[in-house]
This record gives C-alpha cells, sequence and structure tokens, in this order.
C-alpha cells in the first residue's frame, strides 16, 4: 500500500514539475535576441549609457538607447551583414551558449549589468541571461564581454525613428527596461 502511495505521489510531483517548465515561445518568430547592457552613470568616456537591442534572424534591429547627455534614441532598420554575421557568432559561440541564469551581487557603488534573450530554433527554446558586476571587481565572463563590445560600437545608420508603442518589447523580460 505505502509502495503504491509513492510511486503515486512520485509521478503526480514529477509530471507537475514538467507542467510547469512550459517552454517559451516568441510571438515574434523571427527574433534571435533581446540584449540590454545598463553602465555606470558616472562613466564619462562612455556615450551609451543604457542600451537594449532587439535583432531578428535577417538583421532587422530595434534599439533604444539612453546618451550621457540624458537623450533617449529609438531606431529601427536592417544592420549591415557584416554586423548581423559578428553577433550571430558571439551568440552560438559555446562559451556563450554554455551560461546560464542570473548572477547579481551586492551593489556596494556602480555597477554595470547585461541582459540577454537569445532564441535558440534548433531546439526551440530561450536562453535567458543576466549578468550583474555590483562592484567593478567581478568582471563579465569573457562571452558577455564581447556582446558587450559589440552593442557598444553597433552604430544603427541609416536608421528611422519609432513611438515606444510600435515596438514596447526591445529590451529583454525581466532586464534592462528604460523609463520616460
Amino acid at each position: 500500500a505505502h509502495a503504491k502511495w509513492l510511486l503515486t505521489f512520485a509521478v503526480v510531483l514529477i509530471s507537475g514539475g514538467l507542467f510547469a517548465q512550459e517552454i517559451y515561445h516568441s510571438p515574434d518568430p523571427d527574433l534571435m535576441a533581446r540584449l540590454s547592457y545598463d553602465s555606470p552613470q558616472t562613466m564619462q568616456a562612455e556615450d551609451v549609457r543604457h542600451v537594449c537591442v532587439a535583432v531578428s534572424r535577417d538583421g532587422d534591429y530595434r534599439i533604444i538607447r539612453m546618451q550621457s547627455d540624458g537623450q533617449t534614441q529609438r531606431l529601427h532598420g536592417k544592420m549591415p551583414q557584416e554586423q548581423l554575421q559578428q553577433l550571430k557568432s558571439l551568440l552560438a559561440s559555446d562559451a556563450f551558449k554554455g551560461l546560464s541564469g542570473n548572477h547579481g551581487g551586492l551593489i556596494r557603488q556602480e555597477s554595470e549589468s547585461f541582459g540577454a534573450e537569445v532564441v535558440r530554433h534548433d531546439n526551440d527554446r530561450t536562453q535567458r541571461l543576466h549578468w550583474l558586476n555590483a562592484d567593478g571587481e567581478n568582471p563579465f565572463p569573457t562571452p558577455v564581454t564581447k556582446v558587450v563590445d559589440w552593442l557598444k560600437r553597433f552604430d544603427p545608420k541609416d536608421g528611422k525613428t519609432f513611438d515606444y508603442a510600435e515596438y514596447p518589447d526591445v529590451c529583454p523580460s525581466g532586464g534592462l527596461r528604460l523609463l520616460d
């Protein structure tokens, strides 16, 4: 009797856990990634303090960024093939794919953060990452640093402006959210 009860309990527990692990399906089937980066406000050498970008598999992008002067810029367009290939390579690297989860810390002074939602079309899953360099002493892992460098260098040439209401989902969910 106890064996039957234990087996039933185990099956219910396992099936409940599997049911709760619903696979996230992006509302945009062409979405490749949503990325965000936030740098310390006191860094004057940086032009961009906050940036979020959503990129489709064919290179269409939407970017929201706040300049060091406080101005928010919203642009969309098509990125050059070379920049798209660089980003694809960075996100497809085994080192980046091997990263997981949320990595935070106690914020003592300045902090920088990185967030990502990368749609893995090969297995119909979304990789979500949130990294925080809370005190300037715990730098991002190398794969994250490479993506952050790409974000800092990305120059949306010939981008057209858009309203927030047109593309409200540029930033990764749970990541950096720019407020106006």
